[in-house]
Parts: structure tokens; C-alpha cells; sequence
């Protein structure tokens, strides 16, 4: 699954608080039909963003895919590789265990 977040529109994806507030209900919608993310500010600085769901479950996702990514690189530079035959027999121990 691929996933790109929509680049951010100055001209209609950035809101002050003050008509975030009164429009709560239609930024919310904005933000489901285009899928683009909405950026709150408050004093003129970057206060919040409103995501809709599947956009933040897809950011998620792929953070988790990317930390996973590292993490089995990492283990790759350690030394911790298995070839087929290892991988076979642990995964064989570990069913026979878990059928005790």
C-alpha cells in the first residue's frame, strides 16, 4: 500500500482558530471530501492539523512499516541473519512448543 499525503494548498488548506471554531462541521467535511489535511493556526503560527481517519491510519501505517524497515536493517548489520534452513527450524521449534 502506497501512500502520499496530498501537498497542502496555502490559498484553502490553512484556517485561523477564530473560523475553525465557528465552522468546525464543514472544515471536517472539507477535509473528507478532498483529503487534504487542514492546518490550524493560531496567532498566524502553525497551531494543529485535522487529518480525516484514513489519512492518519495510512501515516501510521507507514510509520510503522518504516521503523519495522529499520529495524530489520539494523538487525542485518548485527549480524542477525537467518538462511532458509534456520528460519524453517525455528519457526518448526517454536510451533512444536507452542502445541505442548
Amino acid at each position: 500500500m502506497l501512500f502520499f499525503m496530498k501537498t497542502i494548498r496555502i490559498s484553502s488548506d490553512i484556517i485561523p482558530l477564530g473560523e475553525f471554531k465557528t465552522g468546525i462541521s464543514a472544515c471536517l467535511k472539507k477535509v473528507q471530501d478532498t483529503g487534504h489535511p487542514l492546518i490550524i493556526t493560531q496567532n498566524g503560527r502553525p497551531a494543529g492539523v485535522l487529518l480525516s481517519p484514513a489519512e492518519y491510519d495510512a501515516l501510521v501505517y507507514r510509520r510503522q512499516f518504516s521503523d519495522s524497515v529499520g529495524l530489520g536493517l539494523l538487525a542485518a548489520e548485527a549480524g542477525e541473519v537467518y538462511d532458509t534452513e534456520a528460519v524453517r527450524k525455528m519457526m518448526k521449534e517454536k510451533r512444536a512448543s507452542a502445541n505442548q
